[in-house]
């Protein structure tokens, strides 16, 4: 349904079910009469049949706000602000492909056709804000049937029971090895029959996915979830087809992949994100390395993923993570340079701490140094330096769009780049002679 532009003073967005007036060009988009060069940052990205303003995506964050799997208009106005306010690429928080893949009971879900409305109803208005959507659809294996992080906190506790809607007797994993030792569920080693049900259930939520209008797809295959359990040796201990050898463990991965492959449009990007860490080499135990995550990485091309996003940790309590703003975009950039070196086409997406716009403007930008002095203190001063090697393609943000939903127009701001603003909050544009 498309609303009857016939009579309106300015045209309405098209392709949506309701009127609001167009933003053409999309919020975010830089204008072309520039003072100083365009960043990359502001410079459009392709992936297949899609097409992105800016390089800042919405990374894929959890709320807890879901009812029986349905999103709600929690997620509408949660969502909405991001898109409203210039964000190129929203991706929709881990969707469960099963219902006891969710992360949490109030987790989003996509295993049933009752919940392709609601998600359909955020999918448009983030395109009416000239935006593109994406969803991150997941299984949580091990680390499934928790309660909320506030939860959490209050009552000191993860687990889920049944009585609260959980399914601690449930929890499926490659192996019967629980997340930690207290407070978690101690999950079944799951059959064959019982992997090529969750093949199925990733290529069925592709296809509502496609019904509700989504432009790009992401797997979830990092933080200790079920796909990234299965890659690491310590949490896969399996001794079939699904275990012991690097290919063993990365075929469930390579399953899924081809099966969503299979089942969207051509034209759709396929993202995968992963840990590219798991942050257990202090061990001694074999784990999954970042040299595992480059070897993976350039088989990913010729299976039709277009993007890594690369993060990193989650999948063991033990985990010793080597904290600084740059700790999980510096593997990006190793895994982006190691993938170019043998001519393979892949995009990278960084994620994490990525809260100013010099750091933003740095992680995508060729041929420009990063000046760490002016990232830590929010300024930028730009530096030519010819050598430096672009780390990602795409700067995936989360926590810091919560504190500050408008960071891509007072990024843009920051970098002296003019972009358009939604048309209603253009009054609200900071004045040149004002400072932020």
């Amino acid at each position: 349904m498309t609303v009857d532009n016939k009579k309106r003073v300015t045209p309405g967005a098209p392709g949506v079910p309701f009127y609001t007036p167009i933003q053409e060009p999309p919020v975010g988009t830089a204008i072309a009469s520039q003072e100083t060069e365009v960043p990359t940052l502001f410079k459009p990205l392709t992936i297949r049949g899609v097409t992105i303003q800016n390089r800042f995506a919405v990374s894929p964050m959890c709320m807890y706000s879901a009812d029986d799997g349905h999103l709600t208009d929690f997620h509408l106005v949660h969502l909405g602000a991001f898109a409203l306010r210039g964000v190129a690429l929203t991706i929709i928080e881990a969707t469960a492909v099963a219902p006891n893949g969710r992360i949490s009971p109030a987790d989003s879900g996509l295993w049933q056709d009752s919940q392709i409305a609601p998600l359909r109803r955020v999918v448009d208005f983030i395109h009416s804000q000239g935006q593109k959507a994406g969803i991150q659809i997941a299984h949580a294996g091990r680390k499934a049937s928790t309660v909320p992080l506030w939860q959490a906190k209050v009552e000191a506790k993860q687990l889920a029971t049944e009585d609260v809607g959980g399914w601690p007797d449930n929890c499926v994993a490659p192996s019967a090895i629980p997340w930690d030792k207290e407070g978690w569920p101690m999950p079944k080693e799951m059959t064959i029959a019982q992997i090529e049900e969750v093949v199925q259930g990733f290529a069925d939520a592709a296809k509502r996915a496609v019904v509700a209008g989504i432009d790009v797809i992401e797997i979830h295959g990092a933080h200790g979830y079920l796909i990234s359990e299965f890659l690491s040796p310590i949490s896969n201990r399996r001794t079939d087809k699904y275990g012991g050898s690097f290919e063993n463990r990365t075929r469930l991965l390579f399953q899924v992949v081809d099966a969503i492959r299979a089942a969207i449009p051509e034209s759709m990007p396929l993202f995968l994100r992963i840990s590219a860490t798991e942050w257990m080499e202090w061990s001694g135990q074999e784990s999954w390395t970042l040299e595992d995550s480059i070897r993976l990485a350039k088989l990913l091309p010729e299976h039709g993923v277009d993007l890594l996003d690369v993060s990193s940790g989650g999948n063991n309590a033990q985990q010793k993570l080597d904290i600084h703003p740059y700790y999980q975009v510096s593997l990006a950039g190793k895994v982006r340079e190691a993938v170019e070196a043998e001519g393979k086409k892949l995009l990278i997406g960084a994620v994490g701490m990525i809260s100013n716009a010099e750091m933003a403007r740095s992680i995508v930008q060729e041929g420009h140094k990063l000046n760490e002095e002016a990232a830590k203190n929010g300024t930028v001063e730009i530096e030519e330096e010819h050598g430096q090697k672009t780390q990602a393609d795409l700067v995936l943000v989360a926590r810091h769009l919560l504190r500050e939903p408008e960071f891509v127009l007072k990024t843009a701001r920051q970098l002296n780049v003019k972009v358009s603003w939604p048309k209603q909050y253009e009054r609200g544009e900071w004045p040149r002679s004002f400072k932020i």
